[in-house]
């Protein structure tokens, strides 16, 4: 299949509207075109900074506009993250990726995040930042340090986003991704189903990533984890199967990124897993914790891949290593 981004929503509608098996097949026929089967990318997610997030996302329990009982902490010492990061590598994972509960990162606040990136490449990882949005210079400044990836979801589709977030409109959430591309880092982006949202806000989110000039390298489609505490603490709970049609249009309609299972996944069976990876699905997020809320740990993992015959990716080389083996071989 053609790499396109002149998706229209009548396109993906029909995509969502194929009986299950019909859509999983072409996803996963899609997926093989483009990666290796049965290979899933690892990821660690680590809190670097946590709670007081000015901002006012609706499902978020860092945000300060909400008594969600999640108690605040100052930012975690570049050593603590190290040694985070050589577990993560330890544990079969092979990229790294750290968030900040911030609107964007101050001026102060970046040779901390420089360093921080600097010490996890040297590892061998690939590294992931989210710490809100970036003007041009930061984004430059985190590529020129090695920075791989950068997380800016757009959560849902432009619509419905009023009814999330106040505080961040869906263009500067472009914008900073416009950011990112131009310095030359590649682009996580996706967002959550389950926020109240319909099926064409999901079709409208979909479709938003999938015209971009260049697809996001990293789609995560989140399923939402209600927290107490937060105005959708109550919302109805998505049916698994539509998240798992959406993971599988995501796949068809952006078929060279990697699609993530992210939150919501500890709630899954192991057969709802691997409904996922049959749609396409292959990356997630490993380890006990999301940021704040719980995710399925690595030694159920480490039993879910034995079971379905799953591989986990090998951390990618980069040129500093690359260099360092050449001169041991000469």
């Amino acid at each position: 299949m053609s790499y396109r981004n002149d998706w229209r929503h009548p396109e993906i509608q029909e995509l969502y509207q194929q009986p299950l098996m019909d859509l999983l097949f072409q996803a996963q026929s899609i997926h093989r075109e483009h990666f290796q089967a049965n290979h899933i990318q690892v990821s660690t997610l680590l809190s670097i900074k946590t709670g007081k997030c000015p901002e006012d996302c609706k499902y978020c329990s860092q945000s300060a506009h909400y008594d969600s009982g999640l108690e605040a902490e100052k930012r975690m010492a570049v050593e603590k993250v190290i040694n985070e990061a050589k577990a993560a590598l330890a544990s079969g994972s092979s990229r790294f990726c750290m968030g900040a509960a911030w609107r964007n990162p101050h001026e102060r606040d970046m040779p901390y995040v420089l360093e921080m990136v600097r010490e996890v490449k040297a590892l061998g990882l690939e590294t992931c930042m989210t710490l809100g949005m970036l003007n041009q210079s930061q984004a430059e400044r985190l590529h020129k340090a090695g920075l791989d990836y950068y997380n800016h979801n757009l959560d849902t589709s432009r619509e419905y986003y009023p009814n999330v977030i106040s505080t961040r409109s869906y263009d500067d959430r472009l914008i900073t991704l416009d950011y990112v591309r131009q310095s030359g880092m590649k682009i996580c982006s996706g967002g959550i189903v389950g926020l109240g949202e319909n099926r064409d806000d999901r079709i409208a989110f979909l479709m938003e990533l999938a015209t971009l000039p260049i697809h996001p390298e990293s789609v995560p489609i989140n399923l939402l984890v209600p927290i107490q505490g937060t105005p959708l603490a109550d919302v109805e709970k998505l049916d698994v199967i539509e998240w798992i049609r959406t993971i599988a249009v995501a796949r068809i309609i952006m078929p060279k990124s990697y699609i993530r299972l992210s939150a919501g996944r500890e709630s899954l069976s192991d057969s709802e897993q691997a409904l996922a990876f049959m749609a396409g699905a292959n990356s997630l997020f490993s380890g006990e914790k999301l940021l704040t809320t719980p995710n399925a740990g690595e030694g159920k993992d480490q039993i879910l891949f034995a079971k379905l015959g799953l591989v986990a990716e090998k951390p990618k080389p980069n040129a500093a290593q690359l260099s360092t083996n050449a001169m041991e071989m000469a």
